[in-house]
């Protein structure tokens, strides 16, 4: 009988012992009380800990490459466990288009939207019938057929304008521009699509307007009976058919896609000029004073000396390209059409817009 003090008696050495088979998936299950061996040999009172759940059929280590081994839940066909990080939601590389989405998303979801264009809708139609059912009694008015549609849209364009201001400045005065440029790091994508939206939303529902009041004034005011004198000489010489008042076509691609395209590109300038005051107050008041300045000083100016500058004045005001496109100039032009001012204003707006975007990239936000 051997006892435990016998020198001749002792355990095998480590090295002699059998080696361990690699772990199959089985379920481990310690012994209690056996001594383990730790990482630096020196044994341990307690059992080894499982592996990890998921690691099924792979021997202790790292694995051997591929996707062999990998955890449960990794994402399938990307690095191998442990070489590096595999975002499990789609990477998709972004574009103008998404701009769009969120932006149109933005415009439409604000009330301070709906309620700005509904105003302007109201104006514009409403003024305009009320105007046709003062006019309707009249045997000749002395105005064009569709001119009275006029007198609404010089009130409903504030509120394109205001609008314009609000897309860019409402986002400036809340700190929500923060957001908006991390989530698209890109800043001439955001405004381009801020513009786009607006600009489409602007000239659609500005269009709608005119043509409803257009249509109005078209079936009230018909029938009037053009004297001599005016069908033969002046602005309605081209509108007169049977010795009655009628629209051309020209008149009517005036009064609805003309008058929805001057207002739009006003809008949009007013977006411009936000973008770069970035202040809703500043940037509604110098869009008004832009839009009312020209015509109400040159009703001022009465002496000979400053005849010239007011008709300049008179005939590049925002108002007077505005009622050219309606056949009632206010300048001594009165076969004045409207058209070209509306290409100026076009170009004073690409303009400004490019200026708002070149400072867009260089200050901070």
């Amino acid at each position: 009988m051997t006892t435990p003090n016998n020198p001749h008696h002792q355990q095998p050495h480590p090295a002699q012992q059998p080696p361990q088979q690699p772990y199959q998936g089985q379920e481990f299950q310690p012994q209690h009380g056996a001594a383990q061996h730790a990482a630096g040999g020196a044994a341990a009172g307690t059992a080894t800990a499982p592996p990890p759940q998921g690691f099924q059929g792979a021997p202790y280590g790292p694995p051997q490459g591929g996707s062999q081994g990998a955890p449960h839940g990794a994402p399938q066909g990307g690095p191998a466990y442990g070489g590096g990080y595999a975002s499990p939601i789609p990477v998709t590389r972004t574009h103008l288009g998404h701009a769009i989405v969120s932006e149109w998303t933005k415009i439409r979801s604000v009330r301070s939207t709906v309620w700005t264009l509904g105003v302007m809708f109201a104006l514009v139609v409403g003024i305009g019938l009320m105007t046709a059912l003062l006019l309707s009694d009249t045997d000749f008015v002395g105005l064009p057929l569709l001119a009275p549609g006029l007198f609404g849209l010089m009130l409903g364009q504030i509120c394109i304008i205001t609008l314009g201001v609000l897309v860019v400045t409402s986002e400036y005065g809340t700190g929500m521009i923060r957001t908006t440029m991390t989530a698209c790091p890109k800043r001439g994508r955001v405004l381009a699509a801020k513009s786009l939206i607006f600009f489409l939303l602007a000239f659609v529902m500005t269009a709608a307007a005119c043509s409803v009041t257009a249509l109005i004034n078209a079936t009230m005011l018909s029938g009037q009976k053009v004297p001599e004198f005016a069908a033969k000489s002046g602005p309605l010489k081209d509108s007169v058919e049977n010795g009655e008042l009628v629209a051309s076509s020209s008149q009517w691609l005036g009064a609805t896609v003309g008058a929805a395209l001057y207002v739009a590109l006003l809008g949009l300038l007013a977006l411009a000029v936000g973008a770069l005051l970035r202040h809703s107050a500043g940037a509604i008041t110098a869009m008004m004073g832009l839009v009312l300045l020209p015509l109400v000083l040159a009703l001022f100016m009465i002496g000979e000396t400053l005849s010239d500058f007011r008709e300049v004045l008179m005939e590049y005001s925002p108002l007077n390209g505005l009622a050219s496109l309606y056949r009632i100039p206010m300048s001594e032009d009165q076969t004045a059409t409207g058209w070209p001012l509306l290409g100026i204003l076009a170009i004073a707006t690409a303009v400004v817009l490019t200026l708002a975007f070149a400072l867009l990239n260089r200050r901070d936000v």
